[in-house]
């Protein structure tokens, strides 16, 4: 398999309640960013794990990156979303020779736990898959849909829903036609289904944490934390 990784770094993470782009913020002594990238950067089968950060980023440069070693590259060529960012990586990787049925694995810098077992089931279902797909988790808990006052409108029946997860992982050419004709999508995998398509769900962990709110570091480091003992 030829798989290179690409990391969507280019956002500054509102919701986060941080003076600095979240990317950055310090859990475990490192930037979030970091333990993200060790992650991908660990698998022998990834051959490169390229950093899509924005134009102007003026964070990367204040910190030592080396210790992930040479697969990881910074690319400054994020756009105003997260399909802008990610379809200029690729445009990078068609400029270096992307094949069609290379394999590009996209997945959300703010998700610092992964687990490497995770990222090779991921590689192994979809191994000789023509589309790809994603990790994701079944749906647990009952679901209400919310009026505009804030009240229950309904209970939606779980049965068949599934809570999307990074990584996402897509043949080249299919991901790249995808986001192309719809940019507006929120993740890779809505842009595949909406060419047509239907990605595979591969069952991920509850512990693929994405940070997204004041609180979610903390929880992060207990992670990690846990992640090291076990």
């Amino acid at each position: 398999m030829r798989v290179t990784a690409i990391v969507p770094a280019a956002g500054v993470g509102r919701r986060s309640g941080l003076a600095l782009p979240k990317q950055y913020a310090e859990l475990a002594g490192r930037p979030l960013l970091w333990h993200t990238l060790a992650r991908l950067a660990e698998p022998a089968w990834i051959g490169r794990v390229l950093v899509a950060l924005a134009v102007d980023d003026a964070h990367w440069r204040r910190h030592d990156w080396s210790d992930l070693g040479p697969k990881v590259e910074p690319l400054f060529c994020g756009g105003p979303t997260r399909s802008a960012t990610v379809g200029n990586a690729l445009r990078v990787l068609a400029a270096r020779g992307a094949r069609p049925d290379d394999w590009v694995l996209v997945h959300d810098a703010a998700r610092p736990c992964l687990r490497g077992e995770y990222l090779t089931q991921l590689a192994e279902v979809l191994g000789h898959d023509e589309v790809g797909g994603l990790l994701a988790l079944p749906v647990a808990d009952t679901v209400k849909r919310a009026d505009i006052r804030g009240r229950v409108a309904a209970t939606v029946p779980r049965e068949g829903l599934w809570l999307a997860q990074t990584p996402q992982m897509f043949r080249f050419a299919v991901l790249r036609t995808a986001l192309e004709r719809h940019p507006e999508v929120t993740d890779e995998a809505s842009a595949v289904e909406a060419a047509g398509l239907a990605p595979k769900l591969v069952e991920g962990d509850p512990l693929n944490l994405k940070v997204t709110r004041p609180g979610d570091l903390a929880l992060a480091a207990a992670i990690l934390r846990l992640q090291e003992e076990a």
